[in-house]
């Protein structure tokens, strides 16, 4: 009867961890990852905000340089070299 018993808490004892850790894990999840994202942004977040200081917007255009009317074409570009077909 002894041996059964223990069984029977050990069973027990399984269940009502298994639902406390339902209950609690997520909590415990989502605390570690702020605690995380709270680090990695006082470590590194003069970079983000350079970075988003200097990217665009999508959708601007921007136009550093304006294209030169009288471009010329290079026609110097390689050698050209005759390919014959070989059967």
């Amino acid at each position: 009867m002894a041996f059964l018993k223990t069984i029977l808490i050990i069973v027990l004892i399984y269940y009502l961890f298994k639902l406390v850790v339902k209950m609690f894990a997520p909590k415990i999840f989502g605390y570690a990852a702020r605690k995380t994202q709270e680090h990695f942004n006082e470590k590194f977040g003069g970079f983000a905000q350079q970075e988003q200081a200097t990217q665009e917007r999508v959708g601007d255009v921007i136009i550093e340089k304006k294209p030169s009317k009288g471009s010329k074409s290079n026609n110097k570009v390689g050698d050209y070299i005759d390919f014959e077909e070989v059967e």
